[in-house]
């Protein structure tokens, strides 16, 4: 299914002609590890992520364009399988983490993209992790998972995230590029920081990075010089991350009753790849996503996998 719907979407990427200056945007993006593999449900399990774009006002000559962005986000977490009856063998805590975030991305002339953004939310029973995998597993027809009732306890999520990405070359054919990026989190749920590439390959020919469906940095208005432009692409990113603070693993220092806790791997590395394209006034994508391990003594080490699907609507 998920192979018809990416020719549909391939094929009309290329038939459809998208020169519009669109300023709004909405996005989903869905996270889940049954997307690489029907039989996998584990660790990193299920993320969703509804959210609104629009341009702002700008007045720096030295900005392409400045995009504000509100998320309503919500991440999964379990141990290798959530229906183990006994909680010694929980190789990894059940958590989530239900938040709210609002975002500032500016978008140079120069080709560099900086972006700021606060998260508010919660971890512990009151993201709803257990009632949301309760009815994803509803909808597969699996088992409901078991040993929620020992996961992350209940706190304030508050989280501090920068973003910084820098086009570092392109070729003269204007069919692929590579690009730094990099960025930290502080917070009470995640503090880390990465750092790594990112590069594309186009099916024809790239549209810059500030005005990329790849960096969702496509819109436009009468104050901006590009118009939303046709694009099929396939990327690439790798990062390496140092991590020094995660309360889904090691529970939050708000409250340290959590009864399942592990110490964490200081790093990790990150590899993403994946398919994008536009269609009208739509935006699709697929990834596949692998990292590896964010602590020790996992029954399944030697990293873990998920797959990503992304769909947006461009709007006046």
């Amino acid at each position: 299914m998920t192979i018809r719907i990416f020719l549909i979407f391939f094929c009309i990427s290329f038939a459809s002609i998208a020169q519009q200056k669109l300023s709004k945007e909405f996005s989903f993006v869905n996270d889940n590890d049954l997307f690489v593999s029907y039989k996998k449900d584990r660790y990193y399990t299920n993320g969703m992520f509804f959210t609104y774009r629009n341009l702002a006002k700008t007045k720096s000559v030295k900005l392409e364009k400045k995009i504000h962005e509100w998320q309503l986000g919500h991440l999964m977490f379990t141990p290798h399988k959530p229906t183990i009856l006994s909680v010694s063998e929980h190789d990894r805590p059940f958590a989530s983490f239900l938040y709210g975030s609002f975002g500032i991305k500016k978008v140079y002339k120069n080709q560099q993209i900086l972006k700021g953004e606060i998260q508010l939310g919660v971890i512990g029973p009151s993201a709803l992790g257990e009632q949301l995998q309760n009815f994803i597993h509803d909808i597969y027809g699996f088992d409901r998972p078991i040993g929620w009732k020992y996961q992350i306890r209940s706190a304030v999520g508050i989280n501090i995230n920068g973003q910084y990405t820098k086009n570092l070359s392109t070729d003269k054919d204007n069919r692929n590029d590579i690009n730094f990026i990099n960025s930290v989190r502080i917070g009470t749920v995640f503090t880390d920081i990465s750092t790594g590439v990112h590069g594309r390959l186009g099916f024809l020919k790239l549209e810059p990075i500030t005005n990329s469906v790849a960096f969702n940095t496509s819109l436009n208005n009468e104050q901006t010089s590009g118009v939303r432009g046709v694009e099929s692409m396939f990327y690439y990113k790798t990062t390496l991350t140092y991590a020094l603070y995660d309360a889904t693993i090691q529970g939050s220092f708000l409250n340290t009753s959590s009864p399942v806790t592990y110490r964490i791997n200081p790093f990790r590395f990150d590899f993403e790849m994946g398919l994008l394209f536009t269609a009208n006034r739509i935006n699709f994508g697929y990834s596949y996503h692998f990292y590896t391990d964010k602590m020790k003594n996992l029954k399944f080490a030697k990293g873990n996998s998920y797959g990503s699907v992304r769909l947006n609507y461009l709007f006046n």
